[in-house]
């Protein structure tokens, strides 16, 4: 029988290096209610202004980043949290080495 449940006691070590001029992902769960990826960027890193089609919850477990929202840009850091609305432009540049994890929500 399949287990019902994930649990990892520690996010940031499922990423354990993070080479330079990098951004690393580990899809951590992808069933048909959402996808859960863990994202390393190394300092300086960047997505450029991009879009998706789904809901999406931002969890930065180390590190910090810029994050553009919108028209609107706010540092996150460790412990710092964002949902975003389906289609909202966004992007993020990393100001060191930062994990985050992404949750996209698929619609039913």
């Amino acid at each position: 029988m399949d287990e019902m449940y994930t649990f990892l006691a520690d996010l940031a070590s499922q990423i354990k290096d993070i080479p330079t001029d990098s951004i690393v992902s580990k899809t951590l769960a992808d069933n048909e209610a959402f996808k859960a990826t863990l994202f390393g960027f190394a300092q300086g890193q960047s997505l450029s202004e991009h879009t998706v089609p789904q809901h999406a919850l931002l969890f930065f477990i180390t590190g910090e980043v810029e994050l553009t929202l919108g028209e609107n840009t706010v540092t996150a850091q460790a412990c710092s949290w964002a949902h975003m609305e389906p289609d909202l432009p966004h992007s993020l540049t990393a100001n060191v080495p930062t994990t985050m994890l992404l949750i996209t929500l698929k619609n039913k």
